[in-house]
């Protein structure tokens, strides 16, 4: 696992997206792991304007959304359908066809969990999958306990994540209890991973992936059973990182 230190934000997202383009560039077709929430909005604001300042097509990509609640249908403004049309799939030619996202509507959830984890398996592997970082140590929708074989399963929300994510939402009561996640080893079988880590708040469960133990209590210490992840995380995120030149690229 590989720290990347940057001053801020900015220098994060600009970081990600260099990545990203890079491989949208160098394979045909690539196939992106994508992620949402606050977090990853520069990212894709950079990614569109690397895009358009070279003018790149995207007809070659593929890409494979990480979650999204239960519920909730595609024009909903708090879907993650919402969320990828705002930010990426707008301003891009990525066929429709190639968008790839959980039906929070199935009518059989447990069904949709196996379509779209099948789908993952037929058209993978992922080539660069984006993550973030929950308090909790969540990564995508899994939480403390999940168990590290996990595959695309319904999740049930811990009040922490759903306080962390009613910012979005008129009141708490309205955020989801459930929602649709890539499992732990779907995550891990993509062949490179970038975790992007921002503010003070994640600090601690930073220096917790960094240092502590491989645990399904903290989920995202499974990463550092994958030989390629790359963190990539600003100042704040980085206070209590000791400056370990053998862990730390400063950028």
């Amino acid at each position: 696992m590989k720290l990347v230190k940057v001053k801020h934000p900015d220098a994060m997202s600009i970081e990600a997206a260099a990545e990203f383009m890079c491989a949208i560039q160098s394979y045909n077709p690539v196939k992106l792991g994508l992620a949402t929430g606050g977090t990853p909005v520069g990212f894709y604001d950079k990614l569109v304007r690397m895009k358009e300042a070279e003018d790149i097509s995207l007809t070659h990509v593929h890409t494979f959304n990480l979650d999204e609640y239960v519920g909730l249908h595609a024009e909903d403004v708090n879907s993650y359908h919402f969320y990828m049309k705002k930010h990426l799939f707008q301003y891009t030619n990525i066929p429709v066809q190639q968008r790839h996202l959980p039906d929070g509507k199935a009518i059989d959830l447990e069904a949709e969990c196996e379509r779209y984890e099948a789908l993952i398996e037929q058209e993978g592997p992922i080539d660069l999958q984006l993550l973030g970082l929950g308090n909790n140590g969540h990564i995508g929708f899994n939480e403390p306990g999940t168990p590290f074989s996990s595959r695309t399963h319904i999740v049930n929300l811990d009040k922490s994540t759903r306080e962390a994510n009613a910012r979005y939402f008129a009141s708490l009561a309205e955020v989801p209890e459930q929602a649709i996640t890539m499992g732990l080893q779907t995550i891990m079988e993509a062949k490179a991973i970038f975790l992007l880590v921002a503010g003070e708040e994640k600090a601690k469960p930073l220096y917790q992936l960094l240092y502590g133990d491989v645990t399904e209590d903290f989920p995202a210490s499974i990463l550092h059973r994958h030989p390629h992840v790359t963190v990539i995380a600003d100042e704040k995120a980085c206070q209590f990182i000791p400056e370990d030149l053998n862990k730390v690229v400063v950028r």
